[in-house]
Protein backbone atom coordinates (compact mmCIF):
# COMPACT_ATOMS: atom_id res chain seq x y z
CA UNK A 1 0.00 0.00 0.00
CA UNK A 2 1.72 3.41 -1.20
CA UNK A 3 1.21 6.41 1.29
CA UNK A 4 3.00 9.42 3.06
CA UNK A 5 6.26 8.57 5.08
CA UNK A 6 5.64 7.40 8.48
CA UNK A 7 5.74 10.10 11.29
CA UNK A 8 6.27 7.61 14.06
CA UNK A 9 9.25 5.53 15.30
CA UNK A 10 9.17 2.15 17.15
CA UNK A 11 9.37 2.93 21.00
CA UNK A 12 11.87 -0.59 21.34
CA UNK A 13 15.13 0.10 22.23
CA UNK A 14 17.66 -1.97 20.08
CA UNK A 15 21.77 -2.70 20.63
CA UNK A 16 23.68 -4.25 17.84
CA UNK A 17 27.61 -4.78 17.07
CA UNK A 18 27.93 -1.25 15.16
CA UNK A 19 31.54 -2.06 13.90
CA UNK A 20 33.49 -5.21 12.39
CA UNK A 21 34.43 -7.74 14.83
CA UNK A 22 37.92 -9.21 15.25
CA UNK A 23 39.88 -6.12 15.27
CA UNK A 24 41.11 -4.73 18.55
CA UNK A 25 38.30 -2.67 19.38
CA UNK A 26 34.35 -3.18 18.77
CA UNK A 27 31.66 -0.67 19.51
CA UNK A 28 28.50 -1.39 21.18
CA UNK A 29 24.94 0.66 19.54
CA UNK A 30 22.00 1.12 21.35
CA UNK A 31 19.02 3.41 20.79
CA UNK A 32 15.32 3.77 22.12
CA UNK A 33 13.53 5.22 25.20
CA UNK A 34 15.57 2.83 27.39
CA UNK A 35 19.10 2.84 26.33
CA UNK A 36 19.81 5.35 29.20
CA UNK A 37 18.74 3.00 32.19
CA UNK A 38 19.99 0.12 30.56
CA UNK A 39 23.74 2.20 30.09
CA UNK A 40 23.22 2.85 34.27
CA UNK A 41 22.79 -0.52 34.53
CA UNK A 42 25.91 -2.14 33.49
CA UNK A 43 28.02 0.99 33.22
CA UNK A 44 30.29 2.12 36.15
CA UNK A 45 32.06 5.36 35.85
CA UNK A 46 35.56 5.54 36.90
CA UNK A 47 35.13 9.30 38.35
CA UNK A 48 32.22 10.42 40.27
CA UNK A 49 28.59 8.89 40.68
CA UNK A 50 26.09 10.30 38.02
CA UNK A 51 24.02 8.05 36.16
CA UNK A 52 23.93 7.75 32.57
CA UNK A 53 21.02 9.95 31.99
CA UNK A 54 22.25 13.06 34.37
CA UNK A 55 25.28 12.78 31.88
CA UNK A 56 26.00 15.78 29.64
CA UNK A 57 24.83 15.21 26.16
CA UNK A 58 27.85 14.37 23.10
CA UNK A 59 29.84 13.80 25.90
CA UNK A 60 32.33 10.58 26.66
CA UNK A 61 33.09 8.75 29.91
CA UNK A 62 35.75 5.93 30.99
CA UNK A 63 34.63 3.18 32.91
CA UNK A 64 33.84 0.00 33.33
CA UNK A 65 31.81 -2.51 31.97
CA UNK A 66 30.01 -5.04 34.83
CA UNK A 67 27.35 -7.58 35.08
CA UNK A 68 26.40 -7.34 38.75
CA UNK A 69 29.35 -7.65 40.88
CA UNK A 70 31.32 -8.87 37.64
CA UNK A 71 33.94 -6.36 35.47
CA UNK A 72 33.66 -7.54 31.80
CA UNK A 73 35.70 -4.72 30.66
CA UNK A 74 37.51 -1.71 30.86
CA UNK A 75 35.12 0.95 28.37
CA UNK A 76 34.22 4.80 26.80
CA UNK A 77 30.95 5.09 26.77
CA UNK A 78 29.35 7.94 24.74
CA UNK A 79 26.15 9.86 25.27
CA UNK A 80 23.75 11.35 22.40
CA UNK A 81 20.05 12.64 23.62
CA UNK A 82 17.04 12.53 21.57
CA UNK A 83 16.20 14.01 19.06
CA UNK A 84 19.64 15.60 18.49
CA UNK A 85 21.49 12.08 17.65
CA UNK A 86 21.49 10.29 14.36
CA UNK A 87 18.40 8.45 15.22
CA UNK A 88 16.49 10.91 16.87
CA UNK A 89 16.12 8.68 20.17
CA UNK A 90 18.37 8.67 22.96
CA UNK A 91 21.88 6.66 22.11
CA UNK A 92 24.21 4.89 23.84
CA UNK A 93 28.03 4.08 21.97
CA UNK A 94 30.36 1.78 23.80
CA UNK A 95 33.74 1.03 22.74
CA UNK A 96 35.17 -1.74 24.21
CA UNK A 97 38.18 -4.29 23.42
CA UNK A 98 37.00 -6.05 20.46
CA UNK A 99 36.75 -9.72 21.69
CA UNK A 100 34.11 -11.61 20.22
CA UNK A 101 33.58 -12.89 24.45
CA UNK A 102 33.18 -9.19 25.55
CA UNK A 103 30.65 -8.38 22.39
CA UNK A 104 28.40 -10.98 22.81
CA UNK A 105 28.21 -10.79 26.96
CA UNK A 106 27.69 -7.24 26.94
CA UNK A 107 24.70 -7.47 24.14
CA UNK A 108 23.42 -10.38 25.99
CA UNK A 109 23.55 -7.98 29.32
CA UNK A 110 20.82 -5.38 27.14
CA UNK A 111 18.69 -8.25 26.04
CA UNK A 112 18.35 -9.03 29.57
CA UNK A 113 17.38 -5.57 30.37
CA UNK A 114 14.78 -4.59 28.43
CA UNK A 115 16.43 -4.66 24.78
CA UNK A 116 16.52 -6.35 21.63
CA UNK A 117 19.08 -6.76 18.79
CA UNK A 118 18.54 -4.40 15.69
CA UNK A 119 17.46 -5.72 12.19
CA UNK A 120 20.01 -4.95 9.53
CA UNK A 121 19.49 -1.13 8.86
CA UNK A 122 17.43 -0.11 11.70
CA UNK A 123 19.64 2.07 12.90
CA UNK A 124 19.18 4.65 9.87
CA UNK A 125 15.51 3.51 9.46
CA UNK A 126 14.79 5.46 12.74
CA UNK A 127 16.71 8.04 11.33
CA UNK A 128 14.73 8.37 8.26
CA UNK A 129 11.47 8.21 9.91
CA UNK A 130 12.88 10.43 12.38
CA UNK A 131 13.14 12.98 9.00
CA UNK A 132 16.76 13.19 10.15
CA UNK A 133 17.44 12.49 6.17
CA UNK A 134 15.42 11.37 3.09
CA UNK A 135 15.58 7.76 2.07
CA UNK A 136 18.46 9.13 -0.77
CA UNK A 137 20.24 9.91 1.93
CA UNK A 138 19.66 6.95 4.16
CA UNK A 139 20.78 5.24 1.22
CA UNK A 140 23.45 6.48 0.75
CA UNK A 141 24.61 5.03 4.35
CA UNK A 142 24.92 2.33 2.78
CA UNK A 143 26.92 3.05 -0.27
CA UNK A 144 29.29 5.05 2.14
CA UNK A 145 29.58 1.92 3.90
CA UNK A 146 30.45 -0.86 0.99
CA UNK A 147 32.85 1.70 -1.10
CA UNK A 148 35.48 -0.01 -2.27
CA UNK A 149 37.14 3.03 -3.90
CA UNK A 150 37.58 6.47 -3.11
CA UNK A 151 35.55 8.01 -6.12
CA UNK A 152 32.81 5.41 -4.76
CA UNK A 153 33.12 7.06 -1.28
CA UNK A 154 33.24 10.47 -2.32
CA UNK A 155 30.22 10.34 -4.25
CA UNK A 156 28.72 8.36 -1.51
CA UNK A 157 29.58 11.20 1.35
CA UNK A 158 28.34 14.22 -1.73
CA UNK A 159 24.42 12.39 -1.53
CA UNK A 160 24.46 11.36 2.23
CA UNK A 161 25.20 15.62 2.61
CA UNK A 162 22.16 15.93 0.33
CA UNK A 163 23.57 16.85 -2.91
CA UNK A 164 21.72 14.60 -5.16
CA UNK A 165 18.41 15.08 -2.59
CA UNK A 166 18.55 19.02 -3.27
CA UNK A 167 18.94 18.52 -7.39
CA UNK A 168 15.74 16.52 -6.78
CA UNK A 169 14.15 19.58 -4.13
CA UNK A 170 15.17 21.90 -6.84
CA UNK A 171 13.24 19.86 -9.56
CA UNK A 172 9.78 19.95 -7.60
CA UNK A 173 10.05 23.59 -7.37
CA UNK A 174 10.73 24.22 -10.97
CA UNK A 175 7.30 21.35 -11.21
CA UNK A 176 5.48 23.22 -8.86
CA UNK A 177 5.83 26.20 -11.04
CA UNK A 178 4.95 24.61 -14.52
CA UNK A 179 2.08 22.73 -12.31
CA UNK A 180 0.78 26.05 -11.29
CA UNK A 181 0.40 27.26 -15.02
CA UNK A 182 -1.34 24.42 -15.79
CA UNK A 183 -3.94 24.84 -12.87
CA UNK A 184 -4.78 28.54 -13.29
CA UNK A 185 -5.07 27.68 -17.30
CA UNK A 186 -7.90 25.85 -15.74
CA UNK A 187 -9.61 27.96 -13.76
CA UNK A 188 -9.83 30.33 -16.81
CA UNK A 189 -10.74 27.51 -19.46
CA UNK A 190 -14.32 29.34 -19.82
CA UNK A 191 -12.86 32.74 -20.37
CA UNK A 192 -11.35 34.43 -23.32
CA UNK A 193 -7.26 35.21 -20.64
CA UNK A 194 -4.43 34.74 -21.75
CA UNK A 195 -2.38 33.83 -18.10
CA UNK A 196 0.99 32.58 -20.26
CA UNK A 197 1.40 31.86 -23.50
CA UNK A 198 2.36 28.24 -24.86
CA UNK A 199 6.02 29.43 -25.34
CA UNK A 200 6.96 29.88 -22.02
CA UNK A 201 5.44 26.11 -20.84
CA UNK A 202 6.93 24.76 -23.41
CA UNK A 203 10.72 26.55 -22.23
CA UNK A 204 9.83 25.88 -18.64
CA UNK A 205 9.03 22.02 -19.67
CA UNK A 206 12.49 22.10 -22.02
CA UNK A 207 14.37 22.97 -18.51
CA UNK A 208 12.97 20.87 -16.37
CA UNK A 209 13.54 17.25 -18.71
CA UNK A 210 17.28 18.73 -19.29
CA UNK A 211 17.60 18.84 -15.77
CA UNK A 212 15.85 15.24 -15.66
CA UNK A 213 17.68 14.22 -18.80
CA UNK A 214 21.25 14.90 -17.37
CA UNK A 215 20.60 13.06 -13.86
CA UNK A 216 19.12 9.83 -15.84
CA UNK A 217 22.37 10.05 -18.39
CA UNK A 218 24.69 10.53 -15.09
CA UNK A 219 23.65 6.80 -14.43
CA UNK A 220 26.30 5.55 -16.88
CA UNK A 221 29.37 6.67 -14.72
CA UNK A 222 27.57 6.97 -11.85
CA UNK A 223 26.84 3.17 -11.87
CA UNK A 224 30.58 2.68 -13.48
CA UNK A 225 32.06 4.30 -10.10
CA UNK A 226 29.91 2.02 -7.80
CA UNK A 227 30.68 -1.20 -9.40
CA UNK A 228 33.78 -0.46 -11.25
CA UNK A 229 34.24 1.36 -14.58
CA UNK A 230 34.02 -2.23 -17.40
CA UNK A 231 37.02 -2.71 -19.26
CA UNK A 232 36.41 -4.87 -21.75
CA UNK A 233 40.39 -6.78 -22.98
CA UNK A 234 39.57 -8.03 -26.78
CA UNK A 235 41.23 -9.36 -29.77
CA UNK A 236 42.08 -12.21 -31.68
CA UNK A 237 42.60 -15.24 -29.95
CA UNK A 238 46.46 -15.74 -28.99
CA UNK A 239 47.50 -11.71 -28.68
CA UNK A 240 47.72 -11.78 -25.15
CA UNK A 241 44.63 -10.95 -23.63
CA UNK A 242 44.77 -13.27 -20.30
CA UNK A 243 48.53 -12.13 -20.03
CA UNK A 244 47.68 -8.33 -19.88
CA UNK A 245 44.73 -9.43 -17.48
CA UNK A 246 47.15 -11.20 -15.28
CA UNK A 247 49.39 -8.02 -15.42
CA UNK A 248 46.75 -5.72 -14.70
CA UNK A 249 45.45 -7.63 -11.71
CA UNK A 250 48.35 -8.64 -10.56
CA UNK A 251 47.77 -12.14 -9.88
CA UNK A 252 47.66 -15.09 -12.28
CA UNK A 253 43.27 -14.90 -12.61
CA UNK A 254 43.50 -16.16 -16.27
CA UNK A 255 44.87 -19.11 -17.93
CA UNK A 256 47.65 -18.68 -20.08
CA UNK A 257 48.40 -21.44 -23.01
CA UNK A 258 49.75 -20.95 -26.74
CA UNK A 259 46.83 -22.76 -27.72
CA UNK A 260 44.76 -20.38 -29.98
CA UNK A 261 41.19 -20.73 -28.16
CA UNK A 262 41.70 -21.31 -24.48
CA UNK A 263 39.45 -18.54 -23.09
CA UNK A 264 36.05 -19.78 -24.04
CA UNK A 265 34.34 -17.28 -21.47
CA UNK A 266 34.76 -14.49 -20.05
CA UNK A 267 36.70 -13.63 -16.61
CA UNK A 268 36.60 -10.66 -14.74
CA UNK A 269 38.06 -9.33 -11.69
CA UNK A 270 38.31 -5.62 -10.22
CA UNK A 271 41.47 -3.39 -8.56
CA UNK A 272 41.46 0.39 -8.26
CA UNK A 273 44.32 2.51 -9.50
CA UNK A 274 44.30 5.93 -8.66
CA UNK A 275 41.61 5.73 -6.63
CA UNK A 276 39.20 4.62 -8.97
CA UNK A 277 37.71 1.17 -9.23
CA UNK A 278 38.00 -0.95 -12.83
CA UNK A 279 36.29 -3.69 -13.64
CA UNK A 280 38.22 -5.35 -16.03
CA UNK A 281 36.79 -8.38 -18.34
CA UNK A 282 39.15 -10.93 -20.30
CA UNK A 283 36.95 -12.15 -23.49
CA UNK A 284 36.78 -15.14 -25.90
CA UNK A 285 39.58 -14.49 -28.86
CA UNK A 286 37.11 -13.09 -31.85
CA UNK A 287 37.68 -15.24 -35.08
CA UNK A 288 35.29 -17.50 -37.28
CA UNK A 289 35.05 -20.96 -35.75
CA UNK A 290 32.90 -24.48 -36.00
CA UNK A 291 32.77 -24.84 -32.40
CA UNK A 292 29.37 -24.25 -30.90
CA UNK A 293 31.10 -23.52 -27.40
CA UNK A 294 33.41 -21.25 -28.64
CA UNK A 295 31.07 -19.71 -30.31
CA UNK A 296 28.66 -18.57 -27.36
CA UNK A 297 32.07 -17.16 -25.62
CA UNK A 298 32.66 -14.99 -29.15
CA UNK A 299 29.11 -14.16 -28.95
CA UNK A 300 29.24 -12.89 -25.27
CA UNK A 301 32.55 -10.95 -26.17
CA UNK A 302 30.39 -9.10 -27.90
CA UNK A 303 28.01 -7.99 -25.30
CA UNK A 304 30.74 -7.31 -23.09
CA UNK A 305 31.99 -4.67 -26.07
CA UNK A 306 28.73 -3.09 -26.14
CA UNK A 307 28.54 -2.87 -22.16
CA UNK A 308 32.31 -1.33 -21.75
CA UNK A 309 33.11 2.11 -21.09
CA UNK A 310 36.39 1.28 -22.70
CA UNK A 311 37.48 -1.44 -24.84
CA UNK A 312 40.84 -2.46 -25.23
CA UNK A 313 41.86 -3.73 -28.30
CA UNK A 314 44.63 -6.03 -28.10
CA UNK A 315 46.78 -7.09 -31.51
CA UNK A 316 50.07 -8.56 -31.99
CA UNK A 317 53.17 -6.91 -32.97
CA UNK A 318 53.91 -9.26 -35.40
CA UNK A 319 49.89 -8.66 -37.18
CA UNK A 320 50.12 -6.94 -40.39
CA UNK A 321 49.10 -3.49 -40.86
CA UNK A 322 45.99 -4.58 -42.42
CA UNK A 323 44.73 -6.84 -39.64
CA UNK A 324 45.36 -4.45 -37.26
CA UNK A 325 43.20 -1.98 -38.92
CA UNK A 326 40.58 -4.61 -39.90
CA UNK A 327 40.37 -5.42 -36.08
CA UNK A 328 40.31 -1.65 -35.51
CA UNK A 329 37.42 -1.36 -38.00
CA UNK A 330 35.08 -4.17 -36.55
CA UNK A 331 35.70 -2.74 -33.09
CA UNK A 332 35.09 0.62 -33.61
CA UNK A 333 31.83 -0.09 -35.94
CA UNK A 334 30.06 -1.26 -32.94
CA UNK A 335 31.33 1.20 -30.02
CA UNK A 336 28.70 4.27 -29.59
CA UNK A 337 31.32 7.02 -30.20
CA UNK A 338 30.13 9.88 -27.44
CA UNK A 339 29.96 7.03 -24.46
CA UNK A 340 32.96 4.52 -25.19
CA UNK A 341 36.34 4.68 -25.57
CA UNK A 342 38.78 2.50 -28.11
CA UNK A 343 42.14 1.86 -26.91
CA UNK A 344 44.54 -0.23 -29.37
CA UNK A 345 46.88 -1.92 -27.36
CA UNK A 346 49.61 -3.60 -29.54
CA UNK A 347 51.47 -6.32 -27.66
CA UNK A 348 54.61 -8.46 -27.80
CA UNK A 349 56.66 -5.05 -28.48
CA UNK A 350 59.68 -7.27 -26.82
CA UNK A 351 59.93 -9.22 -30.00
CA UNK A 352 59.69 -6.24 -32.14
CA UNK A 353 57.91 -3.24 -32.85
CA UNK A 354 55.98 -3.34 -36.30
CA UNK A 355 57.62 -1.35 -38.74
CA UNK A 356 53.76 0.35 -39.67
CA UNK A 357 52.48 1.15 -36.54
CA UNK A 358 53.71 5.16 -37.12
CA UNK A 359 51.50 8.35 -36.22
CA UNK A 360 50.13 8.54 -39.37
CA UNK A 361 48.67 5.18 -39.57
CA UNK A 362 47.80 5.95 -35.48
CA UNK A 363 45.54 8.81 -36.22
CA UNK A 364 43.70 6.98 -39.51
CA UNK A 365 42.40 4.22 -37.05
CA UNK A 366 39.89 6.38 -35.18
CA UNK A 367 41.36 4.73 -31.75
CA UNK A 368 41.72 7.27 -28.93
CA UNK A 369 44.64 5.60 -27.44
CA UNK A 370 47.64 3.54 -28.90
CA UNK A 371 49.88 1.98 -26.19
CA UNK A 372 52.59 -0.34 -27.12
CA UNK A 373 53.83 -3.04 -24.44
CA UNK A 374 54.89 -6.33 -23.67
CA UNK A 375 52.41 -7.80 -20.95
CA UNK A 376 54.44 -10.88 -20.63
CA UNK A 377 57.34 -8.30 -19.10
CA UNK A 378 55.06 -5.85 -17.97
CA UNK A 379 56.82 -3.13 -20.42
CA UNK A 380 54.38 -0.35 -20.52
CA UNK A 381 51.92 -1.32 -18.12
CA UNK A 382 52.05 1.18 -16.04
CA UNK A 383 51.52 3.90 -19.42
CA UNK A 384 48.53 1.82 -20.08
CA UNK A 385 47.22 2.39 -16.07
CA UNK A 386 47.69 6.08 -16.24
CA UNK A 387 45.39 6.44 -19.46
CA UNK A 388 42.89 4.57 -18.06
CA UNK A 389 42.61 7.01 -15.10
CA UNK A 390 43.57 9.83 -17.05
CA UNK A 391 40.29 8.62 -19.43
CA UNK A 392 38.08 7.81 -16.27
CA UNK A 393 38.62 11.02 -14.46
CA UNK A 394 38.06 13.12 -17.37
CA UNK A 395 34.55 11.01 -17.94
CA UNK A 396 33.82 11.77 -14.25
CA UNK A 397 34.14 15.62 -14.35
CA UNK A 398 32.35 15.80 -18.01
CA UNK A 399 29.13 14.44 -15.93
CA UNK A 400 26.73 16.63 -14.14
CA UNK A 401 27.47 17.43 -10.90
CA UNK A 402 25.58 14.52 -9.17
CA UNK A 403 25.85 10.93 -10.42
CA UNK A 404 22.95 8.54 -10.29
CA UNK A 405 24.58 5.28 -9.04
CA UNK A 406 21.47 3.71 -7.50
CA UNK A 407 19.25 1.43 -10.06
CA UNK A 408 16.11 2.46 -7.51
CA UNK A 409 16.90 6.06 -8.45
CA UNK A 410 17.71 5.61 -11.93
CA UNK A 411 14.03 3.57 -12.69
CA UNK A 412 12.39 6.28 -11.12
CA UNK A 413 13.82 8.97 -12.73
CA UNK A 414 13.04 7.11 -15.83
CA UNK A 415 9.52 6.90 -15.35
CA UNK A 416 9.83 10.65 -15.20
CA UNK A 417 11.35 11.25 -17.95
CA UNK A 418 9.15 9.44 -20.30
CA UNK A 419 5.71 11.50 -18.44
CA UNK A 420 7.81 14.63 -18.99
CA UNK A 421 7.46 13.26 -22.78
CA UNK A 422 3.98 12.95 -22.82
CA UNK A 423 3.60 16.73 -21.31
CA UNK A 424 5.76 17.72 -23.70
CA UNK A 425 3.66 15.95 -26.97
CA UNK A 426 0.67 17.59 -24.43
CA UNK A 427 1.59 21.03 -25.11
CA UNK A 428 2.33 20.59 -28.69
CA UNK A 429 -0.39 19.24 -30.05
CA UNK A 430 -3.13 21.23 -27.20
CA UNK A 431 -4.06 18.65 -24.90
CA UNK A 432 -6.66 19.71 -22.43
CA UNK A 433 -4.78 20.63 -18.88
CA UNK A 434 -6.41 17.70 -17.06
CA UNK A 435 -4.78 15.19 -19.55
CA UNK A 436 -1.51 16.44 -18.75
CA UNK A 437 -2.07 17.35 -15.19
CA UNK A 438 -2.25 13.17 -14.69
CA UNK A 439 0.83 12.66 -16.14
CA UNK A 440 2.57 15.43 -14.18
CA UNK A 441 1.46 13.91 -10.79
CA UNK A 442 3.58 10.71 -12.21
CA UNK A 443 6.45 12.65 -12.55
CA UNK A 444 6.04 14.10 -9.20
CA UNK A 445 5.15 10.71 -7.64
CA UNK A 446 8.28 9.02 -9.29
CA UNK A 447 10.53 11.46 -7.70
CA UNK A 448 9.11 11.64 -3.92
CA UNK A 449 9.59 7.62 -4.41
CA UNK A 450 13.20 8.64 -4.81
CA UNK A 451 13.66 10.45 -1.62
CA UNK A 452 10.99 8.63 0.43
CA UNK A 453 8.12 11.39 0.55
CA UNK A 454 5.77 8.58 -1.16
CA UNK A 455 7.01 4.90 -0.60
CA UNK A 456 5.16 1.87 0.25
CA UNK A 457 6.36 -0.15 3.55
CA UNK A 458 7.75 -3.00 1.64
CA UNK A 459 9.55 -1.06 -0.56
CA UNK A 460 11.45 0.83 2.83
CA UNK A 461 11.65 -3.14 4.45
CA UNK A 462 13.45 -4.06 1.14
CA UNK A 463 15.76 -1.25 1.49
CA UNK A 464 16.78 -1.88 5.01
CA UNK A 465 17.21 -5.34 5.12
CA UNK A 466 20.29 -4.95 2.70
CA UNK A 467 22.34 -2.96 4.89
CA UNK A 468 24.66 -4.36 7.52
CA UNK A 469 23.69 -4.99 11.07
CA UNK A 470 24.53 -2.18 13.45
CA UNK A 471 24.15 0.88 10.58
Amino acid sequence: MTGSKINTTSDDTICAVATVQGGALSVLRMSGSKAFEIADQIFRPAIGRKKVSEQKARSLHYGVLHDKDEDIDEVVLSIFRGPHSFTGQDVVEISCHGSRVICRRALQMMVDLGARMAQPGEFTQRAFLAVKMDLAQAEAVADLVAANSEAARRMALSQLRGSFSHQLSDLREQLLQFSSLIELELDFSEEDVEFADRSQLTLLLEHIMRMVGNLVDSFKIGNAIKNGIPVAIVGKPNVGKSTLLNALLGDDRAIVSDMAGTTRDSIEDTITLGGILFRFIDTAGIRQTQDAVETMGINRTWGHVEKARIVLLVVDSSHTADDAEAMCCEIRASLNVEDQLLFLVVNKVDVGKPVWLTDEWIEKQDVDKCICLSAKNKDGLEQLQDYLVEASAENMEESCGVAVSNIRHYEALKNAQEALLRVSVGIRTGLSGELMAVDLREVTDSLASITGELTSQDVLNNIFAKFCIGK
